[in-house]
């Protein structure tokens, strides 16, 4: 009963404010720094926090943090000394706590900096990569030990030993010579093979087919990145909110080794909108629905509809409606099939269509950042443009390629992206063509946290085949507008055609360029050039054009990507009004302009 009488009367009791920590360490500068950044007791007294017992819990455990520190820098013979008004606190007993804390002093004198003596970790991997921070003379740094250790047992998993692990280790600290000796004793266990993939939580998705999916190679040897592939095939679906694949503590009997699988399945159903207005070509907008189990085998269904040049008028008003079907590993490992649908209705500047296209292919998963298409399609339309109102009958071969080493696609500030597609097809009257492009991105940036980024877009594309005039008008190329070039009327290069009509190029190439300055951690601000070129006949024949734009914008991060104000004014080109104000282009948007 006394001490609990003892501990309701300091409850009760105000603490009184801490007035000073004080923090000395010996020696250089940059080792103090980096004691104080990792301090627990200067983390809570820019908190705010007073209460005795806190505070003597904390300077206890600052003791452990602050070695922890030195022995990383290779500091192993120090003096730590922590005392709380001037009693050191590892001597103050937990039942004699005192009512409040005025002052707290630490004093830490590191000594020398240890190097490393004899180092050894044995045996190694035939081949492994010698790892200089543990040679004789450097510094002994405890990190490096632990990290050469951690290096030697990736090899060995990477080997194929699954069970490789530390069977002994002798560490030294010589104060009389300032020297670590460090002998490490690693245990590479057996050469381990797959077992089974075995899902530990049931599923919405069927567990033969996630393990189609994973493909993970029971009965081969065992391999860390076999595992994170396996991994990656099964959060590439959408169809799981998280992933995790843990390795069987024991082994068969001929070394094979279980896989267990826990995965936490995604709501299945998602929707989502997008919304983009220009001065010129009016509102757009667009919105998806997406099922992403819709057959029990984690196939992602997604429907897309989007309405563009929405006007006052509705004179250009293009409607989109598209509807595709993915199934994952449908012919093996990394080879999904897709089935798709599109219906459009479009009002160009030069031409009115309406189409429809219906198509199936597989989609090739070369590696993380390595994706390709190939497929087999059939599009009906009825154009009217320059030549009158005709009917296309094309069958075609659409392909893709598509690498992306961007480090975000959403803010990328480094790497790059290229998209090439090609469509080879038939038309029934005109015969045979091909339409093809690429599509290429580049970011790098500068500066701390690359507050500053140069971005650049580079378009081009071609149709080879029939004449332009032959040539179905959705595969004939404008310039102009938000996704081309910025201060120019939407699609407004082109060429004249019969009846004082216009058409589009055979042939385009386009680049758009950016630097993006972080103004905020929210706010960025952009400035830009933009320059589109037209062939009538192609890259080299014929009549050719070109247009350029420039300006200033603004972005405003959401987390989910930026919201995009753009002003742009003709640089070059363009029919332009005699009032400056009217040949101002207003772009706003979801996202960057690439």
């Amino acid at each position: 009963m006394p001490y609990v009488l003892a501990a309701t009367l300091v409850a009760l009791s105000p603490a009184v404010a801490l007035d000073d920590i004080q923090f000395n360490v010996e020696g250089e500068e940059a080792l103090g720094d980096e004691l104080r950044g990792a301090s627990l007791l200067l983390a809570a007294e820019a908190e705010g926090r007073t209460d005795p017992r806190d505070l003597l819990a904390t300077s206890l455990a600052e003791y452990e943090r602050l070695l922890n520190t030195l022995y990383s820098e290779g500091h192993y013979g120090a003096v730590i000394n922590i005392r709380v008004d001037g009693v050191e606190a590892a001597a103050i007993p937990n039942f004699n706590i005192p009512d409040n804390v005025r002052r707290i002093t630490v004093d830490v004198r590191p000594g020398q900096q240890f190097h490393f003596g004899r180092t050894q970790i044995t045996p190694l991997v035939q081949g492994t990569r010698k790892i200089d921070e543990i040679r004789a003379g450097e510094p002994a740094y405890s990190t490096a030990v632990g990290e050469a250790v951690d290096t030697a047992i990736a090899d060995w998993r990477g080997a194929g030993r699954a069970k490789a692990e530390v069977r002994d280790q002798e560490i030294t600290a010589n104060h009389a010579t300032k020297l670590l000796n460090a002998q490490v004793w690693i245990d590479p266990g057996p050469l381990v093979k797959f077992g089974d993939l075995v899902v530990v939580r049931p599923s919405y998705v069927r567990t033969e087919r996630i393990r189609r999916i994973a493909g993970l190679p029971t009965g081969t040897v065992f391999s860390p990145d076999e595992l994170e592939r396996a991994a990656d095939r099964l959060r590439r679906t959408g169809a799981f909110a998280s992933v995790v694949l843990r390795e069987d503590e024991t082994l068969g009997a001929a070394n094979d080794m279980d896989i267990l699988l826990t995965v936490a399945d995604m709501k299945p159903r998602r929707f989502g909108f997008g919304a983009e207005i220009s001065s010129l070509q009016g509102l757009g907008l667009s919105g998806f629905w997406m099922h992403r189990n819709l057959l029990g085998g984690a196939e992602r269904f997604r429907f897309d509809a989007a309405a563009n040049g929405i006007t006052p008028s509705l004179a250009n008003l293009d409607i989109e409606l598209a509807a595709r079907l993915d199934i994952p590993a449908a012919f093996g490992t990394d080879n999904d099939a897709y089935v798709m649908g599109e219906a459009s209705m479009v009002r160009e500047p030069t031409f009115t269509a309406w189409t429809g296209e219906v198509g199936a292919g597989v989609t090739r998963y070369f590696s993380e950042d390595l994706v390709g298409e190939v497929g087999l399609g059939y599009s009906f339309s009825r154009v009217t443009d320059s030549q009158g109102t005709r009917n296309f009958n094309l069958f075609k071969v659409p392909a893709m390629i598509e690498w992306d080493r961007r480090n975000d696609p959403l803010r990328a500030s480094r790497g790059f992206y290229v998209r090439a597609d090609v469509e080879p097809f038939y038309e029934l009257t005109n015969g045979f063509g091909v339409w093809g492009t690429v599509d290429g991105r580049v970011y790098q940036g500068f500066g701390e946290d690359d507050r500053f980024v140069l971005a650049a877009h580079v378009q081009a594309g071609t149709v080879i085949g029939p004449t332009p005039a032959q040539t179905q008008p959705e595969f004939l190329f404008h310039s102009g507008g938000g996704g081309t070039v910025r201060g120019q009327a939407y699609d407004s290069l082109s060429f004249p055609a019969a009846g004082g009509a216009r058409i589009g190029g055979q042939a385009f190439v386009g680049g758009q360029f950016e630097l993006r300055v972080k103004a905020t951690e929210k706010i960025g601000v952009v400035g830009f050039f933009d320059v589109g070129y037209l062939g009538a006949n192609g890259f080299f024949g014929g009549p050719t054009a070109w247009h350029s734009g420039a300006g200033v914008g603004l972005r405003y991060d959401t987390g989910l990507g930026p919201i995009r104000l753009d002003v742009g004014y003709p640089v070059t080109g363009g029919a332009r009004s005699p009032n400056p104000l009217r040949n101002v282009q207003l772009y706003v948007g979801i996202g960057h302009a690439f």
